[in-house]
């Protein structure tokens, strides 16, 4: 079941059920770096809504993943996605991964005195102890196909014990910095799917809800549909309310 909602964020999400969502999958507005078509309106008194917001409709035990960066103003960086998270621990989220999605070579460059920026920071709150783990093995496991079976710790009587160790999988758990190349769209900050595909996959299983306040041109949605999960989205912009609708059919 796919529900999709024009309409601004604060006042939609207000009108959905306490507790109703399993996981959130978003990126908010960086500061005030683009204004969707005019559209944006965009402080620190709006995001705290927001944030108010999805702890009141997540699940106990459930998460938001919270995709975020900064501007740089006169040469340095304004810290509202640091200011996010500490206030995301305010309204009781627990700050359960800081994660970094790392783009490419390339970047933007904040200043000419900084090294050129290619991450943004991926916030993983969860709503008390969190429900769904399924972390994603696509690593090469170097000790794979290796018996790595020998002598243990020294027993009581002082002889060393010959421990028998089960083989090493193919693949091992892969670490908290994704590198996922940018994906170009019609909507001028494209969510790319392989990221809201592997987030969709880490935190909720099959007949879960997943949620996008921000749904922009509907990547969460998408991803959340071919994985077989309920998928709820806000979008304030008619242009990307329509795309959406396009590749997103409820």
């Amino acid at each position: 079941m796919n529900e999709l909602i024009h309409g601004d964020c604060i006042e939609e999400m207000a009108k959905m059920g306490a507790g109703s969502v399993d996981l959130t999958v978003t990126s908010p507005p960086y500061d005030n770096l683009r204004t969707y078509e005019g559209s944006l309106q965009w402080n620190e008194g709006i995001w705290k809504q927001v944030l108010e917001g999805l702890y009141r409709v997540t699940k106990e035990g459930g998460v938001v993943v919270w995709v975020v960066g900064d501007a740089t103003v006169k040469g340095s960086e304004t810290g509202t996605s640091f200011k996010q998270a500490l206030y995301a621990m305010e309204c009781g989220f627990n700050l359960h991964d800081t994660m970094i999605w790392k783009k490419d070579g390339g970047g933007a460059v904040g200043s000419n005195k900084c090294y050129v920026q290619n991450f943004e920071y991926m916030f993983v709150f969860s709503k008390g102890k969190i429900k769904t783990v399924n972390r994603i093995k696509d690593v090469p496991n170097g000790s794979f196909g290796k018996d790595k079976s020998g002598v243990g710790r020294r027993a009581k009587d002082g002889l060393h014990r010959i421990e028998k160790r089960k083989l090493c999988s193919e693949f091992k758990v892969r670490n908290n910095h994704w590198y996922i190349p940018p994906q170009k769209g019609e909507h001028p900050a494209v969510f790319p799917e392989k990221l809201a595909h592997d987030h969709i996959i880490s935190w909720s299983n099959e007949g879960d809800t997943v949620f996008d306040p921000f749904m922009g041109s509907g990547t969460t949605g998408l991803a959340a549909k071919q994985l077989n999960r309920n998928f709820i989205g806000i979008e304030k912009v008619e242009k990307y309310y329509e795309i959406c609708k396009a590749r997103v059919k409820p």
